[in-house]
C-alpha cells in the first residue's frame, strides 16, 4: 500500500485510528448487550461510552504497550483502560482476542466491498457511454491477433460492459459473505459469553451473525473474497491489453488520451506510450498475486492458530487499495479514449477484402457446392491477396468455378460491410436492457 498507487477513501479504512475505533466499537457495544442481560452494570456500559467514545486513540502509545506485552488487543484494552478507568473491568467480558480482530475485518473488508462496488458502477457508466458512441463505428474483429470479420468498437465496449456486470455481482456476494460477526469467545463454545451478545453487536456492526466460529471465522469466506478480486483484476487486465492492443503504431485504432505537458519517453520525444494500461496490467498481477495466500488461509489448525494473521494484515489492505485504485484509473482511461474510426476502417481494408470470405464460402454451399469444395475455391482464392497479389473480389471474378455459381452482383453483394451489423441491437438490447 504506497500513495502512488492510493486513493484516500480506500486507505483511511485500514488505517491504525480506524482499525481502533472499530474495535472499541466492538467492546462498547458488546458491553451494551451485557447490561441489558443484566451481566455488567448500566451505568458501566454508559460510561464506557462517555468516557471514550470521542477519543482520539494515541497510536504510538498502544504501539510502545505492544513492545512489551507482545499481543495487539492487550495493548489496545491496556490504553483504553488508561481513561476508561474502574470501569474498563467489563471490557472484554467472555470475549477473545479473534472476537475482535476477525469482526473488525468482517467489518473492514465490507466497507472496502462498497467502495470496490462504487467504483464498478463508474466504470459501467463510462463503458456504457462510450459503447453507444461507437454502436456502430466497424472495427476488424480479431481471433489469434489475426484480422477475421467485421465488428463494431461498440460491440468491444458492450462486452467489457457486461463482463464488469457480472464483477459487480460477484463482489456484491463476496461482500454478503464476508460480513459475518464472532463473539461466541475461546474455541467457539459461548461458554463465557451468551449469544445473544453476538446477535447484538453484529446488528449494531451491520454484519450477520457467524453461525458457526471456531474461535475464528472460518477462512473460506476470506478466500472466496479475496479470489472475487482476483477474478475482477483479470477483468481489468483484459480491458487494459485490448487497448494496449489498439495503441500499437501498426493498429492505432485507440489510444489513452495524451495530455499537454505529458512525456512519453526520456530519450525519444515522439513517444505516446499505453502507461495507463501497462500500470494496470501490472497492478492486476499484484491483486491476483493475493488470492492464493488467502486460500491458504483456510487450512488452520484445529479451533484456531494465527498462521492467516500476517498474511492478511497485507492482503486486506493492499488488495483492496491496489483493485480501488485500478477501477478508477481503468475509468478514466475509458472516459478519454481516444477512437480513431478512420484507421479502423483502414485496417478493415488492408487484406484486400479477405474479411468476407465466411460469406462467400456459404454462399457457395447454398448454391449446392459441397463444404469441402466451397473451402477450397475460397481458399485458393484468399492465400494470393495475403500475399499483396490481387484483390479477392477480383480474383473470385475471375475463378471460372466461382462465377459459374455467384454472378457479378451476388459477390458484390458477399462484399457488404452492414451485413454484420444487423444484430448489434439485438445484442445491445441482451447488454443493456431496451432503450
Amino acid at each position: 500500500m504506497i500513495p502512488r498507487y492510493s486513493r484516500p477513501e480506500m486507505t483511511v479504512i485500514w488505517e491504525p485510528q480506524t482499525r481502533f475505533r472499530i474495535w472499541f466499537e466492538i467492546e462498547a457495544y458488546a458491553c451494551d448487550a451485557l447490561a441489558e442481560i443484566g451481566v455488567i452494570p448500566r451505568e458501566s456500559a454508559k460510561a464506557i461510552w462517555d468516557k471514550a467514545d470521542f477519543v482520539t486513540f494515541d497510536v504510538a502509545r498502544i504501539d510502545e504497550i505492544e513492545r512489551v506485552t507482545k499481543h495487539d488487543v492487550i495493548a489496545f484494552l491496556t490504553h483504553l483502560a488508561e481513561f476508561i478507568g474502574a470501569e474498563s473491568r467489563f471490557v472484554h467480558q467472555g470475549m477473545t482476542s479473534s472476537d475482535v480482530l476477525d469482526t473488525c475485518l468482517a467489518v473492514q473488508l465490507s466497507r472496502a466491498a462498497d467502495l470496490l462496488i462504487a467504483d464498478v458502477d463508474a466504470l459501467l457508466s463510462a463503458l456504457k457511454t462510450r459503447a453507444h458512441e461507437h454502436k456502430y463505428t466497424p472495427t476488424i474483429g480479431r481471433s489469434h491477433g489475426i484480422h477475421a470479420e467485421p465488428t463494431t468498437f461498440g460491440l468491444k465496449l458492450a462486452q467489457a460492459y457486461a463482463e464488469f456486470t457480472r464483477a459487480r455481482e460477484r463482489l456484491v456476494e463476496a461482500r454478503r459473505e464476508i460480513s459475518t460477526c464472532a463473539i461466541s469467545g475461546a474455541v467457539g463454545t459461548f461458554a463465557n459469553i451468551d449469544p445473544r451478545v453476538e446477535d447484538y453487536v453484529a446488528h449494531k456492526m451491520g454484519l450477520t451473525v457467524e453461525p458457526i466460529s471456531t474461535q475464528v471465522i472460518p477462512r473460506d469466506r476470506h478466500a472466496a473474497f479475496f479470489a472475487t478480486l482476483a477474478v475482477v483484476a483479470s477483468s481489468v487486465e483484459r480491458l487494459a491489453i485490448e487497448i494496449r492492443h489498439l495503441q500499437r503504431t501498426e493498429v492505432l485504432e485507440a489510444e489513452e488520451f495524451f495530455s499537454a505537458g505529458q512525456k512519453g519517453s526520456s530519450a525519444m520525444p515522439h513517444k505516446r506510450n499505453p502507461v495507463l494500461t501497462e500500470n494496470l496490467t501490472g497492478l492486476a498481477r499484484l491483486v491476483r498475486g493475493m488470492a492464493i495466500p488467502a486460500m491458504e488461509n483456510v487450512a488452520l489448525w484445529h479451533e484456531r492458530d494465527i498462521s492467516h494473521s500476517s498474511v492478511e494484515r497485507m492482503i486486506g489492505p493492499d488488495a483492496t487499495v491496489t483493485l480501488d485504485f485500478a477501477l478508477a484509473r481503468l475509468t478514466n482511461v475509458i472516459e478519454n479514449l481516444v477512437v480513431y474510426p478512420e484507421n479502423m476502417r483502414k485496417n478493415l481494408e488492408k487484406l484486400g477484402g479477405l474479411i468476407h470470405s465466411q460469406r462467400v464460402l456459404l454462399a457457395l454451399t447454398q448454391k449446392g457446392v459441397s463444404r469441402e469444395d466451397a473451402y477450397a475455391m475460397v481458399q485458393r482464392n484468399a492465400m494470393p491477396v495475403w500475399r499483396g497479389e490481387g484483390d479477392f473480389r477480383t480474383l473470385l471474378g475471375q475463378d471460372k468455378d466461382v462465377s459459374a455459381k455467384l454472378s457479378p452482383a451476388e459477390l458484390d453483394a458477399l462484399f457488404d460491410l452492414s451485413y454484420h451489423f444487423k444484430h448489434v441491437d439485438t445484442i445491445f438490447a441482451r447488454v443493456f436492457g431496451q432503450a
